[in-house]
Protein backbone atom coordinates (compact mmCIF):
# COMPACT_ATOMS: atom_id res chain seq x y z
CA UNK A 1 0.00 0.00 0.00
CA UNK A 2 1.19 3.49 -0.80
CA UNK A 3 1.14 6.46 1.58
CA UNK A 4 -0.12 10.02 1.35
CA UNK A 5 2.68 12.26 0.09
CA UNK A 6 4.45 9.45 -1.77
CA UNK A 7 5.43 9.84 -5.42
CA UNK A 8 4.24 7.13 -7.79
CA UNK A 9 4.35 6.48 -11.53
CA UNK A 10 0.84 6.24 -12.91
CA UNK A 11 0.47 4.87 -16.43
CA UNK A 12 0.49 7.62 -19.03
CA UNK A 13 -0.11 10.30 -16.36
CA UNK A 14 3.55 10.20 -15.34
CA UNK A 15 4.72 11.03 -11.84
CA UNK A 16 1.95 11.75 -9.37
CA UNK A 17 1.89 12.56 -5.69
CA UNK A 18 -0.62 10.75 -3.53
CA UNK A 19 -2.83 13.49 -2.17
CA UNK A 20 -5.38 11.37 -0.28
CA UNK A 21 -6.53 7.83 0.36
CA UNK A 22 -10.28 7.97 0.83
CA UNK A 23 -13.69 6.78 -0.27
CA UNK A 24 -15.57 8.79 -2.88
CA UNK A 25 -18.99 10.32 -2.45
CA UNK A 26 -19.97 10.11 -6.11
CA UNK A 27 -23.14 8.48 -7.44
CA UNK A 28 -22.50 5.11 -9.05
CA UNK A 29 -19.31 4.52 -7.04
CA UNK A 30 -19.10 2.00 -4.20
CA UNK A 31 -19.07 4.17 -1.06
CA UNK A 32 -16.94 1.56 0.77
CA UNK A 33 -14.16 1.29 -1.81
CA UNK A 34 -11.00 3.27 -1.07
CA UNK A 35 -9.27 5.31 -3.74
CA UNK A 36 -5.88 6.89 -4.16
CA UNK A 37 -6.37 10.52 -5.14
CA UNK A 38 -3.33 11.40 -7.23
CA UNK A 39 -2.08 14.81 -8.36
CA UNK A 40 0.14 14.63 -11.46
CA UNK A 41 3.33 16.57 -10.69
CA UNK A 42 3.67 18.10 -14.15
CA UNK A 43 -0.02 18.67 -14.81
CA UNK A 44 -1.27 20.48 -11.72
CA UNK A 45 -4.81 20.94 -13.01
CA UNK A 46 -5.41 17.17 -13.22
CA UNK A 47 -6.57 14.68 -10.63
CA UNK A 48 -6.40 10.90 -11.01
CA UNK A 49 -8.58 8.46 -9.05
CA UNK A 50 -7.26 4.90 -8.68
CA UNK A 51 -9.09 2.23 -6.69
CA UNK A 52 -6.74 0.88 -4.00
CA UNK A 53 -7.79 -2.65 -4.98
CA UNK A 54 -6.55 -2.10 -8.57
CA UNK A 55 -3.47 -0.02 -7.78
CA UNK A 56 -0.99 -2.83 -8.59
CA UNK A 57 -2.21 -2.73 -12.19
CA UNK A 58 -1.77 0.99 -12.78
CA UNK A 59 0.65 2.58 -10.33
CA UNK A 60 4.10 1.75 -9.01
CA UNK A 61 6.69 3.34 -6.76
CA UNK A 62 9.11 5.61 -8.57
CA UNK A 63 12.79 4.81 -8.65
CA UNK A 64 14.86 5.66 -5.60
CA UNK A 65 17.82 7.99 -6.11
CA UNK A 66 20.27 5.08 -6.22
CA UNK A 67 18.03 3.12 -8.60
CA UNK A 68 17.71 6.19 -10.84
CA UNK A 69 21.49 6.67 -10.97
CA UNK A 70 21.99 2.98 -11.85
CA UNK A 71 19.19 3.20 -14.41
CA UNK A 72 20.79 6.19 -16.16
CA UNK A 73 24.05 4.21 -16.39
CA UNK A 74 22.15 1.29 -17.94
CA UNK A 75 20.49 3.39 -20.65
CA UNK A 76 23.19 2.88 -23.31
CA UNK A 77 22.55 -0.88 -23.13
CA UNK A 78 18.80 -0.62 -23.64
CA UNK A 79 17.91 -1.57 -27.19
CA UNK A 80 15.54 0.13 -29.61
CA UNK A 81 12.18 -1.52 -30.25
CA UNK A 82 12.06 -4.17 -32.95
CA UNK A 83 9.00 -3.22 -34.99
CA UNK A 84 8.79 -5.59 -37.95
CA UNK A 85 5.95 -3.83 -39.72
CA UNK A 86 5.31 -0.10 -40.20
CA UNK A 87 1.60 -0.72 -39.62
CA UNK A 88 2.42 -1.90 -36.09
CA UNK A 89 4.27 1.27 -35.04
CA UNK A 90 1.48 2.98 -33.12
CA UNK A 91 0.34 -0.24 -31.43
CA UNK A 92 3.92 -0.89 -30.24
CA UNK A 93 4.24 2.68 -29.02
CA UNK A 94 0.94 2.47 -27.11
CA UNK A 95 2.05 -0.79 -25.50
CA UNK A 96 5.22 0.83 -24.22
CA UNK A 97 3.35 3.80 -22.77
CA UNK A 98 0.73 1.61 -21.11
CA UNK A 99 3.38 -0.66 -19.61
CA UNK A 100 4.47 1.96 -17.05
CA UNK A 101 7.99 0.52 -17.52
CA UNK A 102 11.03 2.81 -17.62
CA UNK A 103 13.09 0.48 -19.85
CA UNK A 104 10.30 0.36 -22.40
CA UNK A 105 10.08 4.16 -22.31
CA UNK A 106 13.80 4.38 -23.05
CA UNK A 107 13.42 1.87 -25.91
CA UNK A 108 10.57 3.97 -27.27
CA UNK A 109 12.52 7.25 -27.03
CA UNK A 110 15.58 5.67 -28.67
CA UNK A 111 13.49 4.13 -31.44
CA UNK A 112 11.77 7.41 -32.28
CA UNK A 113 15.08 9.29 -32.10
CA UNK A 114 16.59 6.89 -34.66
CA UNK A 115 13.51 6.98 -36.90
CA UNK A 116 13.51 10.79 -36.79
CA UNK A 117 17.22 10.93 -37.67
CA UNK A 118 16.74 8.60 -40.66
CA UNK A 119 13.73 10.53 -41.95
CA UNK A 120 15.55 13.87 -41.71
CA UNK A 121 18.59 12.41 -43.49
CA UNK A 122 16.22 11.26 -46.25
CA UNK A 123 14.75 14.78 -46.49
CA UNK A 124 11.45 13.85 -44.84
CA UNK A 125 9.70 15.20 -41.78
CA UNK A 126 9.03 13.38 -38.55
CA UNK A 127 5.68 11.57 -38.49
CA UNK A 128 2.89 12.91 -36.27
CA UNK A 129 2.73 9.54 -34.46
CA UNK A 130 6.46 9.67 -33.69
CA UNK A 131 6.21 13.26 -32.44
CA UNK A 132 3.24 12.44 -30.20
CA UNK A 133 4.77 9.37 -28.60
CA UNK A 134 8.22 10.93 -28.25
CA UNK A 135 6.64 13.73 -26.22
CA UNK A 136 4.65 11.29 -24.06
CA UNK A 137 7.58 8.93 -23.42
CA UNK A 138 10.17 11.63 -22.81
CA UNK A 139 7.82 13.51 -20.45
CA UNK A 140 7.26 10.30 -18.49
CA UNK A 141 10.94 9.34 -18.46
CA UNK A 142 12.33 12.80 -17.68
CA UNK A 143 9.62 13.46 -15.09
CA UNK A 144 10.33 10.36 -13.05
CA UNK A 145 14.10 10.78 -13.24
CA UNK A 146 13.78 14.44 -12.22
CA UNK A 147 11.90 13.52 -9.04
CA UNK A 148 14.15 10.52 -8.28
CA UNK A 149 17.38 12.46 -8.86
CA UNK A 150 16.02 15.66 -7.27
CA UNK A 151 16.89 17.81 -10.29
CA UNK A 152 14.77 20.09 -12.48
CA UNK A 153 13.01 18.20 -15.25
CA UNK A 154 14.70 20.31 -17.94
CA UNK A 155 18.13 19.05 -16.79
CA UNK A 156 17.34 15.35 -17.17
CA UNK A 157 17.86 15.23 -20.93
CA UNK A 158 21.44 16.50 -20.45
CA UNK A 159 22.05 13.87 -17.77
CA UNK A 160 20.82 11.13 -20.12
CA UNK A 161 22.78 12.51 -23.07
CA UNK A 162 25.98 12.48 -21.00
CA UNK A 163 25.37 8.77 -20.30
CA UNK A 164 26.07 8.06 -23.97
CA UNK A 165 22.48 6.85 -24.39
CA UNK A 166 22.54 6.83 -28.20
CA UNK A 167 25.70 4.74 -28.58
CA UNK A 168 23.83 1.47 -29.20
Amino acid sequence: MFSVGEYVACGNKGVCKIDQITTLDISGVDKNEKYYILKPVYSAASTVYVPVALADESIRSILTTDEAKAFVKSIPGIECLDIPNEKMVEAEYKGCVRSNDMKKMVSLVKTIYERRKKRIEAGRKETAVDAKYYRIASDFLFGELAISLDVPKNEVEDIITKSGWDKK
